[in-house]
């Protein structure tokens, strides 16, 4: 071979590479800065810590990005993307969003003090508050507001959210208000004082018998232990010996609120929860003297959307053998978070610790592999059979804890009651779910009070006189049937007659609570409601 071809086999190649390389490296700093220029940020000797890398990347998204984006928009986002990956309950509230997510943890909110409905593209007053300033100058249930201040709201497609913007504001602002009252041609103008009015968190005290209380605790917010103690002192004037407390559905709130309130129930010196966490040192809640209720018997109900703070007084009551918890078992929140509000409004809650009751059990449920797999799990404990029966529930030695009493309990996955309450499924069918879910029984029920509020209120003075007298005839049945078909929910005959004592419950209860509020409703299901009346035997 020559030596001409031996340079050619040999030498080129390496030539042809040599030359490839180095016009990359060089077209690294010829290539136009905006395209594919990795440093176009921060020049490879620059140095930056994961705050700023954020920050920039937020910058270069805003700069450069193909189509036009809100960096407001985005940031708030990407903390709320970031906060998902911790727990399901860390989450960000929006500056728009936070007094709406924060007036029920306190208890009030500024206004006029009404609840409403829109029926007929119109604004009806369902109640004033009681002592609101509403109710001082004389608005009604049944009044329509239709307008406010220089706006028109009948008949121009209001929706609830447009209204609460409206009647809302500082306290100590003015509204005017133009109200229809029925049987009264002339338009009613009052003046309305805005003030601070309350959202009350406990439902439907009353006496269920001679010596058997009930009431309902909706949240735990900041006012509900004084009402709590303001609601079981009434129902001791009237002869209270046994209470029953509804947490059904009661997703939590402040914890210092059902701390309080297992203090009344427990004696000196309990243990009522502890938190601990690996920025926070623990803290331990025990009972002080003189409860109002040391000496009452006690009974909590619960189900699988009892969560929070609602698990902390089941926790604390069951733990300390002091009462029977009835009903199914708690979702299986565990986990404490403090707020921090920010310069502009918007806020952090974020988990610090987790709680346990006085046994030492954590009953934080299993996060799962997303937010919306956690939050299925009550659906999937249907599907197991759990809401239906106790026997379809495990949990592993490891989680086992004793009371004082020897009583056994468990950890890793809410409260379990004492006594087990399947779901009441007896005469449910699908045209009943059909007149729930549409709403089609509160707004039946809407248009019946709205129609004979006077006389009804004339012939029965309180919600209890109400129960014992009014019946729904064969024709008011017969009424909702035809109203249901009007709004396209097909006749069934064999379903009507399976869930017609359901369906007559139901309309009754929301026929009263239109005319008396919750505890027009209550007094009227607790009556069949097979948890309450296993609380009442629970007693005996």
């Amino acid at each position: 071979m020559s030596k001409n071809k031996t340079f050619l086999y040999i030498f080129l190649p390496l030539i042809i590479a040599t030359c490839t390389i180095l016009g990359v490296f060089l077209g690294a700093f010829l290539t136009p800065s905006n395209i594919n220029d990795k440093n176009i940020i921060f020049p490879q000797n620059q140095r930056f810590n994961t705050a700023s890398k954020l920050n920039e990347i937020l910058n270069f998204i805003e700069t450069t990005y193909v189509d036009s984006v809100d960096k407001k928009d985005l940031t708030e986002k990407s903390i709320s993307s970031m906060l998902t990956t911790l727990d399901p309950h860390s989450y960000y509230i929006p500056a728009r969003d936070f007094d709406g997510m924060n007036e029920p943890l306190e208890g009030n909110f500024d206004g006029i003090g009404v609840e409403f409905r829109i029926k007929d593209d119109t604004v009806l007053v369902i109640s004033p508050i009681a002592n609101g300033p509403s109710d001082k100058l004389g608005i009604k249930a049944g009044d329509r507001i239709v307008k406010v201040d220089t706006t028109e709201i009948a008949g121009n497609g209001i929706t609830n959210a447009g209204v609460i913007k409206l009647l809302k504001g500082p306290r100590g602002t003015k509204v005017d208000l133009e109200i229809v009252r029925l049987g009264e041609k002339k338009r009613k103008l009052f003046t309305v004082t805005r003030d601070r009015i309350p959202i009350f968190s406990i439902d439907a005290p009353y006496m269920l018998d001679d010596h058997t209380g009930y009431l309902k605790i909706t949240r735990f917010s900041k006012t509900t232990y004084s009402e709590f103690v303001e609601a079981t002192e009434e129902l001791k004037r009237n002869g209270m010996e046994k209470l029953i407390i509804d947490l059904r559905n009661n997703g939590g709130g402040v914890l210092q609120a059902a701390t309080k309130i297992a203090d009344e129930i427990l004696v000196k010196n309990k243990m009522i929860v502890y938190t601990d966490g690996r920025t926070r040192n623990r803290s331990e809640y025990f009972s002080t003297s003189k409860g109002i209720l040391e000496s009452t018997e006690i009974a909590i109900l619960i189900n699988e959307n009892s969560a929070s703070a609602s698990e902390i007084l089941a926790g604390a009551i069951q733990d300390n053998d002091r009462g029977t918890v009835i009903g199914r078992r708690s979702f299986g929140k565990g986990l404490v978070q403090e707020q921090v509000q920010w310069p502009d409004g918007s806020a952090l809650r974020l988990t610090v610790a987790r709680y346990y009751t006085p046994t030492g059990r954590c009953i934080q449920k299993g996060y799962g592999a997303s937010i919306d797999e956690y939050h299925a799990e009550a659906y999937n404990r249907y599907e197991n059979g759990e809401l239906l029966s106790a026997d379809s529930i495990q949990f592993p030695d490891s989680l086992k804890f004793y009371t004082p009493g020897g009583k056994v309990v468990y950890g890793g996955g809410g409260i379990m009651p004492d006594i087990f309450v399947p779901l009441d499924t007896v005469g449910g069918t699908n045209y009943l779910y059909q007149l729930r879910y549409r709403g089609i029984i509160q707004t039946f029920a809407l248009n019946y009070v709205d129609k004979k509020r006077e006389s009804l209120n004339a012939n029965y003075k309180d919600a209890m006189a109400f129960k014992d007298n009014f019946s729904i005839t064969d024709d008011l049945f017969n009424s909702i049937i035809k109203f249901a078909e009007g709004k396209e929910i097909e006749r069934n005959l064999e379903q009507i007659l399976t869930s017609k004592a359901l369906i007559n419950r139901g309309l009754k209860a929301a026929i009263s609570r239109n005319l008396y509020n919750d505890i027009g409703y209550y007094v009227i299901v607790n009556e069949t409601d097979k948890t309450v009346q296993k609380a009442i035997k629970s007693f005996r």
